[in-house]
């Protein structure tokens, strides 16, 4: 088996074209032939399908199925039997699909692997800002740049809860979730479009926390798998409200409840507030 270097380098150049082949459907030859699709309410186009494509024929070709499994958004069936080896791919081809269609430019690319069910390798594609982030378990974050730049990025230090900057969805927004945000002390807010665009601009201090609450359907984990570690590993948190952390490659690949990500500082204490704050609403329900 490579190493974890040598598998680093192979997902970064793989991130880096899938990049270019997405910019192709958003810019190029291909930009008129989305072909937009219903997929359990939410949609998929023909680029979500080509970069799925590319991404694992790109690491089946170099590193094999012999070691690895390989879940996807787009070729995941909830009736397959999750896979039972160690080294799992969980990719995300197009996080952000209605903000790729919209044209917002705030839509990402998540390749992580997972051991055992906890990240330790994640590379997120941000193409439209031409920016690759890239970590591994206990090496740090770092983000490259299109002309090969490379620079080691931390979260925040910011620690006065009055002062943190929520960085929120364009949609995806429920009344528990808009209640929630409404009490609690930090009252800024920054919309930005996928999850790992979200994390982006938590790793380069645009934001501090971000939160996500279940409703009639749940982030899955190639939603989150690759974003987590590139927040980890920049020193920041991503835990349930209780502060467990998430495993993945569960028989269920959603991940329900109240999930916070934040900068690490003062932590604890915004999972505290978020569940007392959501027990109070679900009380006043009653």
């Amino acid at each position: 088996m490579p190493s974890l270097e040598e598998i680093l380098a192979i997902a970064r150049s793989v991130g880096w074209g899938a990049s270019y082949l997405l910019r192709s459907y958003y810019y190029g030859e291909n930009k008129d032939n989305l072909d937009i699709k219903d997929k359990q309410g939410s949609p998929v186009t023909s680029a979500d399908l080509a970069v799925n494509r590319y991404i694992l024929d790109r690491l089946q070709t170099n590193l094999g199925q012999e070691e690895f499994a390989y879940i996807t958004e787009e070729t995941y069936k909830s009736s397959t039997p999750q896979p039972t080896k160690s080294w799992v791919w969980i990719i995300d081809p197009l996080d952000g699909t209605r903000d790729f269609i919209d044209k917002t430019g705030e839509y990402t690319i998540h390749i992580a692997l997972v051991k055992d069910g906890r990240p330790v390798l994640s590379v997120v594609a941000y193409p439209e800002a031409e920016r690759l982030y890239f970590a591994t378990l206990g090496g740090g974050t770092f983000v490259e740049t299109r002309d090969g730049n490379i620079q080691q990025v931390k979260v925040s230090r910011r620690h006065n809860i009055e002062e943190f900057t929520i960085v929120v969805s364009r949609s995806h927004r429920g009344k528990k979730l808009e209640k929630i945000l409404s009490k609690l002390l930090c009252k800024k807010q920054k919309s930005v479009g996928s999850i790992g665009g979200k994390i982006a601009a938590i790793v380069e201090q645009q934001a501090d926390v971000y939160i996500s609450l279940s409703g009639n359907s749940a982030p899955k984990d190639w939603d989150l798998a690759a974003p987590e570690l590139i927040l980890t590993e920049a020193g920041g948190k991503l835990t349930h409200f209780d502060g467990t952390p998430l495993i993945y490659n569960k028989e269920d690949v959603s991940q329900w409840g109240g999930l916070i990500a934040s900068n690490g500082e003062c932590h604890d204490r915004l999972c505290a507030e978020a569940e007392r704050i959501l027990v109070e609403i679900e009380n006043e329900a009653i």
